[in-house]
């Protein structure tokens, strides 16, 4: 559980819809809430919009200009203690080296059940 017992709530920036989705339904079928965007510059402006968000997933490939390593970066500036899951199958965990404080890297492709385990391990959640 989150903030007053309300469920963690997740950030997923993925440009692909199809394992976006797939995420996505699995972190909500294990009690997370979740939010999906596709590019780093919709997700800062969503967390710049105030919205509570526990947990920041984000692939490291994404369109328009920013990398999901940049917005980590960014982030990390807005929310010093967000942990923040990087996930990409182009690039290894050296090649994007260093990574922000309190943030993990899953290299894809990735069970999204092993997903929810990682985040719920991350976030001290509750079922």
């Amino acid at each position: 559980m989150g903030r007053g017992g309300a469920p963690i709530s997740v950030l997923v920036v993925e440009d692909e819809v199809l394992i976006s989705n797939l995420v996505a339904d699995a972190l909500s079928a294990s009690g997370f809430t979740v939010h999906e965007v596709t590019t780093a510059g919709e997700a800062l402006q969503y967390i710049g919009s105030g919205a509570e968000i526990d947990v920041l997933f984000t692939d490291v490939n994404l369109p328009g200009g920013m990398n999901g390593a940049e917005l980590a970066s960014r982030v990390r500036k807005l929310r010093p203690e967000m942990p923040i899951v990087y996930a990409s199958g182009r690039y290894k965990l050296s090649e994007i080296a260093p990574l922000v404080p309190r943030s993990l890297f899953m290299a894809k492709p990735y069970d999204p059940n092993e997903v929810c385990a990682l985040l719920t391990r991350l976030t001290g959640a509750t079922s």
